[in-house]
């Protein structure tokens, strides 16, 4: 018969201090391990913004020389850099790597610039986006395909994207302003500004112009914006209001 447990005992006490001890110190980890312009570590990025953070754990890191991050990116756990094929190369003295400003890079994303990559400012990443300027070539039949050379294109991703989870962006794509690429989606090629690609390859789906606006139409309305000169005190009173028309307290849970 199993013995019950005795959340008293010392044994369930000790476990209990062991749990906080180890989160304690993952969570000081963190914060020593994050890299910063001013606590760069080991690193030696070609330039890196202020307020930009990659979060400890990082990913795979190297040829920085050649890797110039913006001000105020985010760049979440496990997120690989790299410039070049394999560490330690002359890549030259031009960047290969450029992201902008208040660019985030979601857990687990990979930026593989082989030969130049730009990230435009204001774009986020999902989760294990995928993007490489590099794909082994099929010439040969009778040879293993790791072992083909490989072929490189530039890749260019416009300001203001929002980049879906596990999307892929392939060698040559040039992905315009304002693009929404789909989770899931694999990008080669041109995308035209203010667009939507999904699928695999991607195509666009979903597009705007001056004159007939989303086409096709958008299923939900626009959020209507925030007039000028709204403070936020009357914002906290108006969403009061609105609790009260709908018969719940301000504060209460629903």
């Amino acid at each position: 018969m199993p013995k019950n447990w005795n959340a008293f005992s010392s044994r369930a006490f000790t476990g209990r201090l062991a749990h906080r001890a180890v989160q304690a110190g993952w969570r000081l980890a963190q914060r020593a391990g994050a890299v910063t312009a001013e606590h760069p570590g080991r690193y030696r990025f070609g330039s890196l913004g202020h307020g930009t953070k990659l979060a400890f754990p990082q990913g795979t890191v190297f040829g920085e020389p050649w890797i110039h991050l913006g001000a105020h990116c985010i760049v979440a756990e496990q997120v690989t850099l790299t410039a070049g094929l394999m560490p330690d190369l002359d890549l030259g003295t031009e960047p290969i790597l450029r992201i902008g400003d208040g660019v985030v890079l979601g857990r687990g994303s990979h930026v593989i610039a082989d030969t130049t990559v730009t990230i435009g400012s204001d774009c986020y990443f999902g989760p294990y986006v995928y993007v490489t300027s590099t794909n082994h070539s099929y010439d040969d039949p009778h040879q293993p395909i790791g072992k083909q050379w490989p072929r490189m294109e530039p890749v260019e991703i416009g300001p203001g994207c929002w980049i879906g989870t596990g999307a892929v962006i392939l060698p040559g794509a040039r992905i315009g302003r304002n693009v929404v690429v789909a989770a899931g989606a694999v990008v080669r090629g041109e995308v035209p500004d203010r667009s939507v690609v999904a699928g695999a390859p991607a195509r666009v789906v979903r597009s705007w112009d001056e004159e007939n606006g989303w086409q096709p139409p958008l299923r939900t309305p626009a959020p209507a914006p925030i007039p000028e000169g709204v403070t936020p005190e009357q914002l906290l009173a108006l969403a009061g209001l609105e609790e009260l028309e709908d018969g719940v307290q301000p504060g209460a849970s629903a």
